[in-house]
C-alpha cells in the first residue's frame, strides 16, 4: 500500500542542537557587546588607565546578574512557543516573568554586595536602586525575550520551509517514479499482442522486437536501481527509438517520426524519462485516435546564447485549447472538437516539478497548442 510522501515527512523540530549552539553564540556575542558599550560609556581615557579599570569593574558588577539570568530566558521562551498559548495569556506570563527577572536581579546584586561589603551597605544600595532596577529588569527581560523569540521563530520558519521543500521534492520524485517505474499498461498489452501476432508471421522480426522490449525494461530498471538523476541524451533517444519501434508494430505506417537531432547535443545530460512521456502523449492523443495517423517531430539543439540544451516534441494532432492548460497538471488533447478544451497527457506536471527541484527553476518547459494546430512541448535544460 502506497502512502503520500507529504504525510510521512517528519514535522520540523523547534530547535535542533546545532541551531541552539548558534543561538548561544549569538547570545554570548550580544552580552559581550553590551559589556563593551557599558565600559566605553563609563571610561574616561584621558584620566588614565585606572579609570578604565574602574569602568571594567563597574560594567562587570552591574551586568553579571542580568547576563546570567538572561540565559534562563531561552528555555522559558522555547517552552512557551511549544505550548502555543493564546496572545493574552502569553503577555501575562511574560509580564510575570519580567517582574521575577527584576526581583532575582536585585537579589543577586544584594547577595554579592552583602558578601563583599556587608549587610548595611547591601541594604543601602538596595533601597537606592530598587525602583530603577525594577524598571531595568522589565526592559532587559523584554529585550532578551524578544531576541530569543525572534531567533526561535526564524529557526522554526527555516525548519518549516525545509520540511515543505522536502515534502515537495518527495512528492515530485514519487510522481517521477510512477512514470519511470512503469510502461503504460495499454502499451504493454498492445505490444505483447503485436509480438504474439508477429511470431506467427516473422519469427526473426519478433525476436528483434523482443530484444528492443527487453532493452526498454532494462533502461527503466537501471535508472530506478541506481537512482540516476541524469542520463545522456543519446541514452534517452535510444530508449525512445525502441519505444517507437514497438509502437510501430501496432500503428504501422500511420506513425511517422521526424528526427532532427544535433549530434553535438547527444552527450548532454537530461533527467531519465524526459522525452518518452511527451512522445507517449503525442502518440496517444495526436496519432493513435486518427484513422490517417500522424507525425511526430523530435528535435534537439544548442542554444547559442547560453549553450543550454533545447528539446522539442511536436505532433500534428488536434491540439487543445491553451486557456485550459493551467487548470490541471498536464495537458490532454481530444480527438473531437467538442472535447478539445480537455486536458491531455501524463508526465508534464512531474517534469515541471523535477525541473523546479533539480535545476532550481533554471530549466524551462513551454507548451504551444491550439485547437486543430497540433501540440508542441519545448524544453530548455541548462548544461
Amino acid at each position: 500500500m502506497s502512502s503520500d510522501p507529504r504525510l510521512s515527512t517528519p514535522l520540523p523540530r523547534l530547535a535542533p542542537p546545532s541551531s541552539n549552539r548558534r543561538i548561544w553564540w549569538a547570545y554570548g556575542g550580544g552580552c559581550l557587546l553590551a559589556w563593551l558599550l557599558y565600559v566605553l560609556a563609563g571610561a574616561e581615557f584621558q584620566r588614565g588607565l585606572w579609570q578604565l579599570w574602574e569602568a571594567v569593574y563597574q560594567a562587570s558588577l552591574s551586568l553579571w546578574a542580568p547576563m546570567l539570568l538572561g540565559a534562563a530566558i531561552f528555555p522559558w521562551v522555547r517552552g512557551l512557543q511549544a505550548l502555543e498559548i493564546a496572545p493574552a495569556g502569553l503577555v501575562a506570563l511574560h509580564l510575570g516573568a519580567a517582574f521575577l527577572f527584576g526581583a532575582l536581579w536585585q537579589l543577586c546584586e544584594f547577595a554579592l554586595a552583602w558578601a563583599l561589603f556587608g549587610l548595611d551597605h547591601a541594604t543601602a544600595v538596595l533601597v537606592q536602586t530598587l525602583l530603577w532596577r525594577a524598571i531595568w529588569g522589565l526592559v532587559v527581560y523584554a529585550a532578551i525575550a524578544t531576541a530569543f523569540t525572534a531567533l526561535l521563530q526564524t529557526q522554526r520558519a527555516r525548519a518549516a520551509a525545509l520540511a515543505a521543500a522536502q515534502a515537495e521534492s518527495a512528492l515530485a520524485r514519487a510522481e517521477l517514479a510512477a512514470i519511470s517505474g512503469k510502461l503504460n499498461p495499454h502499451f504493454l498489452f498492445n505490444t505483447l499482442n503485436s509480438l504474439i501476432a508477429l511470431t506467427r508471421k516473422d519469427a526473426q522480426a519478433a525476436e528483434a522486437a523482443l530484444l528492443r522490449f527487453s532493452g526498454m525494461l532494462r533502461y527503466v530498471l537501471d535508472t530506478k536501481r541506481s537512482a540516476a538523476d541524469r542520463v545522456s541524451l543519446a541514452e534517452e533517444v535510444e530508449f525512445v527509438r525502441d519505444y517507437l519501434a514497438l509502437e510501430a508494430l501496432r500503428l504501422g505506417p500511420r506513425l511517422q517520426i521526424d528526427w532532427q537531432l544535433d549530434p553535438d547535443t547527444l552527450q548532454d545530460e537530461v533527467p531519465p524519462l524526459t522525452l518518452q512521456p511527451l512522445v507517449e502523449n503525442s502518440i496517444q492523443h495526436g496519432v493513435a485516435p486518427r484513422l490517417t495517423g500522424g507525425s511526430i517531430r523530435i528535435r534537439s539543439g544548442r542554444n547559442v546564447m547560453n549553450q543550454g540544451l533545447e528539446l522539442s516534441v511536436e505532433d500534428d494532432g488536434p491540439g487543445c485549447d491553451p486557456a485550459r492548460l493551467d487548470e490541471a497538471d498536464a495537458p490532454q488533447a481530444a480527438s473531437s472538437p467538442a472535447a478539445q478544451g480537455r486536458r491531455r497527457g501524463i508526465g508534464l506536471s512531474a517534469l515541471k516539478r523535477r525541473f523546479a527541484i533539480d535545476y532550481e527553476g533554471q530549466a524551462r518547459l513551454r507548451v504551444q497548442t491550439a485547437p486543430g494546430a497540433g501540440f508542441r512541448v519545448d524544453l530548455w535544460i541548462p548544461q
